[in-house]
């Protein structure tokens, strides 16, 4: 069968079945977002996409997930993950969003165009990764991607339920299979082994950390992954909470409602001194806080994480005398206290990129060890191939002190420990818990590394989030046209305050973010901006 033929079949049962509504959708920072009515369309046609781009990548898995993250329950969204566990790659999200918004008439010349002008072998093997998470919609949205599989004759293994990270690292696993078993049960096993092998070694020389953490899973699809990891690990004390037995998704609870807010879930009642975790709806996200007993509330985001996870790794580096070039990945959302400590305290270069995983996780890999968060929880540490055999000769090089052997054996069951394919709140928060353990420090004396600048984040809804653009990393405003000047006026108002805002890459807001010398001036600073945010993209 000729492309052009095989493609007019695919346009006719696509356009019957899944016929595109009138929205103009963009592929963003996360793939495409929506209320899952808008979305059956784009579902079968990333189908036959995730198809292509097998085809493309000499017939590797690529992974399709169906998810809307921390967005609310009627959302959902799909996005790709290319064979090295990464985000799609920047040109094939343009195709993307091309194909979402071509017309029903056109759609075969759409599909035609991508196979031609990439010189793709149509007749080349394939091989999709499917998964989704609990939303209500996720079932039928998942059938309707199925379908676009199967329309070009691709072959696929749906996985069901799973996490944003497990379905990365099982596409990881499949392609490059030293990295671990492509199943939730290699998962698992992975993440045990080390986590249980760490834990065995701190043991008994803790005197201030308790092994105790309550966990916020937002009511999704985490909390089904972490009781099943539970299994695997003896005497974990570990009490999940939103589980999604009662409560609705991401509704009043999770990492984002968490992060946003300042306040714990609304259906948690801290008990002071202890550790509470909160996921996000597909647990790429992690966010700790806790409670003094004077009854304030403590926020440990991905700032925080961040810089515990650099204090560890940092010590074993120099414990194993090793030369190994490290550096720490933000945005513009991290707290600005956070930044001066990495650099100033632990003498660790801190570089800024825009928001967006794909832009972090691309920096990270350009060193031996990058450790990159952002503020909101997502976020995980890279090691390079050639920083891991290093690591690896010195375990095994009977020559050097046990103390160096040691650090490096430490080195290389943390690395299992983590999910370098991307952010993972369940691999992150064994990690946060085993550092812990091994400074034997409790939440305040994690807490206590740096002290954050007051701030605070809002949402604004505008008419369309693309009429905001901004450079340098976002932190400086570009259209509409005299918005960058009216926050930097606002800003001379506040001593040693700053403020920025930015598009949402996947709703019709737009993020402001303010810092100041106390939390009332954050407060009015980011009110402030926010009214100004609306006035200029009214008019």
């Amino acid at each position: 069968m000729s492309i052009p033929e095989n493609f007019a079949a695919v346009s006719s049962v696509g356009v019957q079945k899944y016929p595109r509504g009138p929205k103009t959708l963009q592929y963003g920072t996360a793939g495409f977002r929506d209320k899952a009515n808008v979305l059956p369309h784009v579902m079968y046609r990333m189908g036959v996409l995730a198809v292509l781009r097998s085809k493309f990548k000499k017939g590797s898995t690529v992974g399709l997930v169906i998810t809307a993250s921390h967005n609310p329950e009627e959302d959902n969204g799909v996005k790709l993950c290319d064979p090295d566990g990464k985000m799609l790659d920047m040109e094939w999200e343009a195709l993307a969003t091309t194909l979402v918004n071509t017309n029903d008439d056109k759609l075969s010349e759409c599909l035609t165009k991508i196979v031609m002008s990439n010189n793709l072998d149509f007749n080349a093997s394939s091989s999709v990764f499917l998964a989704r998470d609990t939303r209500g919609s996720s079932t039928f949205l998942s059938t309707a991607a199925e379908d676009g599989v199967k329309a070009v004759g691709g072959n696929f293994k749906d996985f069901g339920l799973l996490t944003t990270p497990q379905l990365h690292f099982v596409v990881v696993c499949q392609n490059y299979p030293s990295y671990g078993e492509p199943s939730p049960e290699g998962y698992y096993k992975k993440l045990s082994k080390a986590f249980c092998s760490l834990r065995r070694e701190n043991k008994g020389r803790c005197k201030k950390f308790i092994p105790e953490v309550y966990v916020d899973g937002a009511n999704g699809v985490g909390a089904l992954k972490l009781k099943e990891l539970l299994q695997h690990i003896e005497k974990l004390p570990i009490t999940i909470f939103n589980d999604g037995t009662n409560g609705v998704l991401n509704f009043k609870c999770g990492a984002d409602f968490v992060k946003t807010n300042q306040k714990p879930p609304e259906s948690c009642k801290l008990i002071s001194r202890k550790r509470y975790a909160s996921f996000d709806g597909d647990a790429d996200r992690l966010v700790y806080y806790y409670k003094d007993n004077d009854g304030s509330f403590h926020l440990l985001d991905g700032d925080k994480i961040a810089a515990l996870y650099a204090t560890y790794f940092k010590d074993l580096i120099k414990t194993t005398k090793l030369q190994l070039q490290m550096r720490v990945i933000q945005t513009a959302y991290a707290n600005g206290s956070s930044t001066n400590f990495i650099e100033n305290e632990l003498h660790i270069p801190v570089i800024c990129v825009p928001t967006g995983v794909k832009h972090l996780h691309h920096e990270a890999q350009k060193y031996d060890i990058g450790i990159y968060f952002e503020a909101n929880g997502h976020g995980t540490v890279v090691f390079s191939e050639e920083a891991k055999e290093k690591i690896k000769e010195l375990s095994t090089n009977s020559s050097v002190g046990s103390t160096e052997k040691g650090a490096a054996v430490k080195l290389l069951t943390s690395i299992d420990l983590i999910n370098e394919t991307v952010g993972d709140a369940i691999s992150d928060m064994l990690l946060v818990e085993i550092i812990l353990q091994n400074l034997d420090w409790d939440a305040q004396d994690w807490n206590s590394l740096y002290t954050d600048f007051p701030n605070r984040l809002l949402k604004v809804e505008v008419p369309d989030r693309q009429a905001v653009t901004t450079i340098s990393a976002e932190r400086k405003c570009v259209t509409p046209k005299g918005l960058q000047d009216a926050i930097d006026a606002a800003v001379l108002q506040y001593a040693q305050s700053r403020s920025f805002v930015r598009p949402s890459g996947t709703e019709d807001v737009v993020r402001v973010y303010a810092e100041a010398q106390t939390q009332e001036e954050a407060d009015k600073l980011a009110k402030e901006v926010a009214c100004l945010v609306t006035k200029f993209t009214q008019t």
